[in-house]
């Protein structure tokens, strides 16, 4: 059985003022680069197989600490990268619904149908998510693979390997905090939700020292 640890980066400036970062490249906060040492040292009380991170540079600033710590040179793969929100990157939502209030009314209602004007449709974001995460659990069977990836693509992959409507990903899981764990576990085709959303500050190293599940039963 195949581990994937799923961490959202460590805090923006963005994040912190609340801004729609998607594609844009912005790097950690000081609270960021806090949040990506407590990952390090978590990962280096774990027995990991590999660590995977999108290549946008607060993915790969939160993991650099972790590589450093043990040793394992990270996989940058662009399928991990987050989702672009076209003319809301950069924007607050009191922003986006001063200057699109019509589209960003739609998007609130169906994320997916009515994704944002000029943004990726998180249909394609959670199944190059999912592609990527299938080529892990072939490569890693059974090991645990650090991955470091984004927000809404974890939520939005989430939703597709647990059969949730994608449009209703912002309501079924409504957000990561930065640095927060969420754990899945995959097998013969079957998939598991072991945590989601556990602060870094305690989480990690909680499941640092968790034995390992049974595999999974049906998904109920």
């Amino acid at each position: 059985m195949t581990r994937l640890a799923l961490i959202r980066h460590g805090e923006t400036i963005w994040n912190a003022e609340n801004r729609y970062a998607g594609s844009t490249d912005i790097p950690l906060s000081p609270r960021g680069v806090e949040q990506a040492e407590q990952l390090a040292s978590w990962a280096s009380s774990t027995n990991l197989a590999a660590i995977w991170v999108s290549p946008l540079l607060r993915a790969r600033q939160t993991a650099a600490p972790s590589e450093r710590e043990t040793g394992i040179v990270a996989r940058v793969d662009s399928r991990l990268r987050e989702i672009y929100f076209g003319k809301g990157e950069g924007l607050t939502n009191a922003e986006l619904r001063q200057s699109f209030p019509e589209a960003f009314a739609a998007f609130q209602s169906d994320p997916v149908s009515h994704h944002l004007p000029g943004g990726e449709d998180p249909r394609n974001v959670a199944l190059r998510a999912v592609d990527c995460f299938k080529e892990i659990e072939t490569t890693y069977p059974r090991g645990r693979v650090l991955v470091v990836t984004h927000n809404t693509l974890i939520r939005v992959a989430l939703c597709q390997l647990l059969g949730v409507t994608l449009s209703k990903y912002r309501i079924a899981f409504p957000t990561i905090a930065n640095g927060a764990l969420s754990e899945v576990c995959l097998q013969d085709g079957q998939v598991s939700l072991l945590k989601f959303n556990f602060p870094s500050e305690s989480a990690l190293a909680e499941s640092a020292e968790a034995a390992e599940p049974d595999a999974p039963g049906s998904n109920e």
